[in-house]
């Protein structure tokens, strides 16, 4: 049982010839006196053209066969198709399995469910959207393998079982079997093998290395992960950023043939933390955050004039959206960062509105439309308290409102460095 071809690799350089496919039908269409399949394996889908007259087993979605016959040319191309152009003519289809009938829609539309996805995932990743996750992160696997070896780079696993060494987050602990009461730890990074490497005169190293932290599930944290790990000897930080640089620009050349324009731009981490209010910024839309605690330091509304931080961003063309339930949602979302509350003022017919106007005075409410420009229909979301808790809140608000409000065009991005992170963070708890 052998094909001749996977499906993509199909084109009209292949016309009349014969051919052998192996998939999955993907779906069916019988219009009497010809029946057409869509047939999926892990490269794509090629149509398949069943004349009058060519026995065929009875085959329904998700049953694997076999497919012999020859390549036409479409009268009429699919451009959504990398086969568009083409159709293969059936003279022989072998059922090789049969198949139930699946819980979820075997497409990129499909409508199941998280968990149902989840129970069934080995039909989950037959849909082509999560098979073309699979294929990105190859080539990138395999982008980052040429490209480092290319630049004398060299490719040392580093163990998995190790003596504990704490970092960022609880580590994840093995007992062992031969040493009663004694524990393994899982790395958290390769962090001392790869400074070990480097006094041992490697140079230069790299892994895509596994790493396991035991800390909560958030959208940019799992319990183990895969990083690219690297560690030099002898690189000046732009010698080593610049060469970072080519290696992004191959990435994105590589797997969504968009060119990345180097150098990449640097952006402080105090400042993106001022502007953005993240030290990881999306940088493709606006909506900034203002520093307000010079406006309001002399305030007779102590709530602002006493904060250690007032920030603010406007959120343009929600105001009428923007009901007590929003605001309510606004405040709980507060309340998780660790402030009591947020202040949400209005603009609609040239006029302010929001219960805090009438704790300020009137040139500060001046003072804050010109220096916020807010227009009709806007609204201002003002924090106030700990710039710890104030500016990651705003810029978690902004990136919301972002996507919301579809200020990110699909299919753009704006890669820069963010540098001179500080050495260490305050403890909350302990004030260290």
């Amino acid at each position: 049982m052998e094909r001749s071809h996977f499906n993509s690799e199909l084109n009209l350089a292949h016309l009349n010839q014969n051919v052998t496919l192996l998939g999955w039908v993907s779906k069916r269409r019988n219009l009497g006196s010809l029946l057409f399949i869509d047939l999926r394996d892990r490269s794509g889908i090629v149509q398949i053209v069943v004349n009058d007259g060519v026995i065929v087993p009875d085959v329904r979605n998700e049953y694997v066969v076999q497919v012999k016959g020859t390549v036409a040319a479409r009268n009429v191309a699919n451009p959504k198709l990398k086969t568009g152009e083409i159709e293969v003519v059936a003279s022989e289809i072998i059922l090789l399995n049969a198949a139930k009938n699946t819980p979820l829609i075997i497409a990129d539309e499909t409508d199941a469910l998280e968990e149902t996805r989840l129970k069934y995932r080995y039909l989950d990743l037959r849909r082509p959207m999560m098979q073309r996750y699979f294929d990105i992160r190859d080539t990138i696997k395999m982008t980052v393998h040429n490209f480092m070896h290319k630049h004398h780079f060299i490719e040392i696993e580093t163990p998995i079982l190790c003596t504990s060494s704490p970092e960022g987050a609880k580590e994840y602990l093995v007992p062992s079997r031969i040493h009663q009461g004694r524990l393994y730890a899982l790395p958290q990074s390769p962090q001392i093998f790869k400074q070990l490497l480097m006094v041992s005169g490697f140079e230069r190293y790299y892994q895509i290395a596994r790493c396991f932290r035991d800390e909560d599930l958030r959208a940019d944290r799992q319990p183990d992960f895969t990083q690219i790990d690297i560690e030099t000897s002898f690189l000046s930080q732009d010698r080593f950023l610049a060469l970072m640089e080519k290696l992004l620009k191959d990435i994105f050349k590589n797997t969504i043939n968009y060119d990345v324009k180097l150098p990449l731009r640097q952006m402080t981490y105090r400042e993106a933390l001022e502007r953005f209010g993240s030290d990881k910024p999306d940088t493709r839309f606006g909506l900034e955050l203002h520093n307000l605690k010079a406006l309001f330091a002399n305030s007779r509304f102590n709530a602002f004039a006493s904060a250690e931080a007032v920030r603010a961003i406007v959120v343009p063309g929600v105001a009428e959206a923007t009901s007590r339930k929003v605001i309510n949602d606004l405040n709980l979302e507060a309340k998780k960062f660790g402030l009591s509350g947020l202040t949400v003022i209005k603009k609609e017919n040239d006029v302010l509105t929001g219960s805090i106007l009438k704790m300020l005075s009137l040139t500060e409410i001046k003072a804050l439309e010109k220096t916020l420009l807010i227009n009709n229909h806007d609204i201002i979301i003002i924090a106030a308290g700990m710039d710890s808790r104030v500016t990651p809140l705003l810029g978690a608000l902004r990136n919301h409102y972002g996507h919301q409000l579809g200020l990110v065009k699909e299919g753009t991005y704006d890669l820069l460095w963010i540098i001179d992170f500080p050495m260490f963070e305050r403890d909350m708890d302990s004030g260290a």
